[in-house]
């Protein structure tokens, strides 16, 4: 366990643990006066500590290859943004593009709690309960996009 000083605390986002996200965005294209088309793009946003001490283990991660991916993609966006990440970009034709960035986000989602998982362990942080009256943790790990439906 690594002590943490203020400045990587700070940089973890949170009030005292990791905050990143990851979300998918539909983007309207407006070409003169029509919509030319919709976009499904699938993003995230690292923390920069986190970031920071994953890629300093990335050996640690050798048989993870989407986060081996992410750890060689990811942009630095400054102090504010931390890391964007990329899953795609896609046409929305039909429900069987916004499954496919479903799953990607998915993917995404359970590689940043990998990522945070270990930066927990790695500075000592530990899980915190859920505020009353929202969602639990173990609530929040069986969300999943794949049971949304798209009208």
């Amino acid at each position: 366990m690594k002590k943490i000083t203020e400045s990587e605390i700070e940089m973890l986002w949170g009030e005292v643990g990791p905050y990143s996200e990851a979300k998918i965005s539909i983007n309207t294209r407006i070409l003169d006066d029509r919509v030319s088309r919709i976009m499904l793009e699938v993003e995230g946003f690292i923390n920069p500590t986190t970031f920071r001490v994953i890629k300093k283990n990335q050996d640690k991660f050798l048989d993870d290859p989407m986060l081996c991916q992410l750890l060689e993609t990811a942009v630095y966006r400054g102090k504010g943004f931390g890391y964007h990440i990329s899953a795609g970009t896609e046409e929305f034709h039909d429900n069987r593009a916004m499954g496919r960035a479903r799953i990607r986000l998915d993917y995404m989602r359970e590689t940043i709690i990998k990522m945070h998982k270990f930066v927990m362990k790695y500075y000592g942080i530990e899980e915190r309960p859920a505020p009353q009256g929202k969602e639990s943790n173990q609530d929040l790990k069986q969300f999943s996009l794949k049971n949304w439906k798209v009208r």
